[in-house]
């Protein structure tokens, strides 16, 4: 990861904190929160074609690390709750208001998790080669 990867991942968190505040805003609120989760599916794709992972992973052994793994599992965490928010979020809009407390505390999940993600990818930041 990089400084700027991060700094997009909080950019768009900032978005979707934006978007769970004013849910009434229909049309920014789902716009925003599918980008987000367009953005989270994307961001390990770009990662991977842009980053020489083999040398991180094998030849230095970041394989085995913890905080790795720890952002992984974070991650899939963050995608369960994607999948089951889009699957509350089209009960809501079909009119069954019944799910509006569940879609909310998932919401509120999911900013929560995300924001983990983000800040365990930023421990990830490879630091440049000292000049």
């Amino acid at each position: 990861m990089t400084a700027g990867t991060v700094l997009a991942a909080f950019a768009v968190y900032v978005l979707m904190l934006a978007a769970f505040y004013w849910p009434r805003v229909r049309a920014f609120h789902i716009s925003v929160m599918a980008g987000a989760m367009v953005f989270d599916v994307a961001m390990p794709f770009y990662l991977y074609a842009t980053k020489d992972w083999h040398r991180r992973l094998i030849e230095e052994g970041e394989l085995t690390s913890y905080l790795l793994w720890t952002h992984f599992v974070l991650l899939l965490i963050l995608y369960i709750l994607y999948v089951l928010q889009v699957q509350v979020g089209r009960k809501l809009l079909k009119g069954e208001q019944a799910a509006r407390a569940e879609h909310r505390a998932q919401g509120k999940a999911i900013l929560l998790v995300r924001a983990l993600v983000i800040f365990t990818g930023a421990l990830l930041v490879e630091q440049p080669p000292a000049r």
